[in-house]
């Protein structure tokens, strides 16, 4: 049964893969416990405790990222673009070129830029302002994976522990204290993950009401239509959100690839676990149409993020029909010419091999091999002069280097234990990975650490995955007092000593002065750190 919600256990009630589902009575008789197991939805009733905890661990999070948030003073990194074209389109609608005087041209979709905006809306073109969205983005993306995976693991206490790692992280730290895109992107995907993972219960309480109705009457179990059931509400919220996510970085296609195929995957599971005799035939013809309609509702938020493109005349491409001598009619004129543009961004992403001193490949990130200074300075007085002030995208170093023992173990577990869990966490981090792999073996493409991030929070979930089985036992194995207690332990000391390892690199993370020697003390990796 469903363990208490503040044990740390990976559950066995959910421990079991998709592919071992064995099919349900065919006839009479009560459903099966391991099938009604499998088939149950978490229990959603109001826990005010798992929501205390929840909002501790969130509110380390704000205070660690809205504190002295608009320090450094000035420009980091690549703010030069995104606060300054966030900015610019709050005056024009779209990016905008100040020295021309006429439209920017840029590669990357408008979203992320308008969120810095509303941040400089409100608080105005300052660092506060162009940098507070990217720390909403990150607090939120951390209650999010609290709440998500206190949900795929039955346990609030895995639950806070994925969270407090999240927020002990450099790597999202600093994102969440930069007007840079890829905290945004980090935000939507995982959002849109969380609303698959309610979608899949929701999918499978209806299979579960269906075979409790049809059991005893010889009849094969058929969900019955109604629209507050039958419509995969968080389907289309998870569509809407990937499109949010396409629409800050081209990149988010790989994982909204990936959550169509686990969908797939998981409606086949379904099926077959409530005894269809054609499980593939019946989740091809149930939910092709929900999948379709699902690609318009992305491609429709991907085509309402340009809206300052399309309803202006200002763009860059924005008349490139009239421009070059060709008709350009209402409407499919303008999705003409923004299909262009899209083709001149594609060619320029594409052919991007100018090498950059901060330029990683992807088989670096795990072990750190090249993080990303976004400002230094000998400036600031200190304790001790000569004096450094760096802020340095570098992830918490035993954090990030314990994530590559667990994704082996994740691998071990998935295939074992056949968890459905487990592979969705090691997909989520391959579709962020390996296309970028491809990238650099085939194209020698530029590219950065920070484009790992969106696979940062499931890193994070393998972490506490590992966690969990350290405390429990294999699935339907009750746990002894000892092995909690004992594991207990582990796990605490394993968190306490990432939190003692974060406070140590914090003054890098957010650019305290301090002696330039004690600076040096810091750089493990010294030359590649540097």
């Amino acid at each position: 049964m469903t363990p208490a919600a503040t044990d740390i256990t990976v559950s066995a009630s959910t421990s079991t893969g998709e592919s071992d589902d064995p099919p349900a009575e065919r006839a009479g008789g009560s459903i099966p416990q391991i099938v009604r197991r499998r088939l149950a939805p978490f229990d959603a009733r109001l826990d005010p405790y798992s929501w205390v905890a929840t909002g501790v661990v969130v509110l380390i999070a704000a205070i660690l990222r809205l504190v002295g948030l608009d320090h450094p003073k000035g420009i980091m990194f690549d703010e030069t673009y995104y606060a300054t074209d966030a900015w610019d389109m709050l005056t024009h609608g779209v990016e905008w070129d100040e020295n021309a005087n006429g439209p920017a041209y840029v590669v990357h979709p408008p979203l992320g830029k308008w969120l810095i905006a509303a941040g400089e809306r409100v608080f105005g073109y300052n660092e506060f302002g162009w940098r507070v969205a990217a720390a909403v983005a990150g607090i939120v993306s951390i209650l999010i994976v609290i709440r998500i995976t206190r949900r795929m693991f039955h346990s609030t206490a895995l639950g806070c522990a994925a969270g407090l790692l999240m927020a002990l992280d450099g790597f999202h730290l600093v994102l969440s204290r930069a007007a840079l895109l890829d905290i945004f992107l980090l935000l939507f995907v995982v959002a849109a993950f969380a609303a698959l993972v309610l979608d899949r219960e929701q999918r499978r309480a209806r299979w579960l009401a269906a075979m409790a109705e049809a059991a005893g009457t010889g009849r094969r179990p058929r969900p019955r239509w109604d629209w507050r059931t039958g419509v995969p509400w968080w389907r289309l919220a998870a569509a809407v959100l990937a499109g949010c996510a396409l629409s800050v970085k081209w990149s988010a296609i790989f994982n909204i690839v990936l959550f169509g195929v686990l969908v797939l995957v998981w409606e086949w599971g379904a099926r077959r676990s409530a005894g269809r005799r054609t499980p593939a035939l019946d989740t091809f013809l149930d939910e092709i149409g929900w999948l379709v309609l699902s690609g318009f509702v992305i491609a429709a938020t991907y085509v309402a993020s340009w809206s300052g493109w399309l309803f202006t005349d200002d763009g860059y491409f924005r008349h490139w029909l009239r421009d070059t001598g060709q008709p350009e009619p209402p409407i499919i004129g303008a999705l003409r010419n923004l299909i262009h543009y899209h083709t001149e961004a594609l060619n320029f992403h594409t052919g991007l091999s100018t090498t950059h001193p901060y330029q990683s490949e992807p088989w670096q990130w795990l072990l750190l091999g090249r993080p990303v200074a976004f400002s230094y300075t000998g400036d600031l007085p200190c304790s001790a002069p000569p004096c450094s002030s760096e802020v340095l995208l570098l992830g918490t170093p035993l954090l990030w280097w314990s994530f590559i023992p667990a994704l082996v173990a994740l691998v071990w577990f998935a295939i074992a234990r056949r968890d459905w869990r487990a592979w969705a966490i090691l997909l989520s981090v391959a579709a962020t990975i390996l296309p970028w792999c491809y990238y650099a073996l085939h194209d020698n493409r530029t590219m950065f650490y920070f484009y790992i991030a969106p696979a940062q929070p499931f890193l994070v979930m393998a972490v506490v995955y590992v966690l969990g089985t350290i405390v429990t036992p294999g699935p339907g194995t009750p746990p002894t007092a000892d092995r909690r207690l004992i594991g207990g332990v582990i796990v605490g000391a394993y968190v306490l000593l990432i939190a003692i390892c974060f406070a140590y690199f914090h003054p890098l993370y957010v650019g305290t002065s301090i002696p330039y020697e004690d600076w040096a003390k810091h750089l493990w990796l010294d030359g590649r750190w540097r």
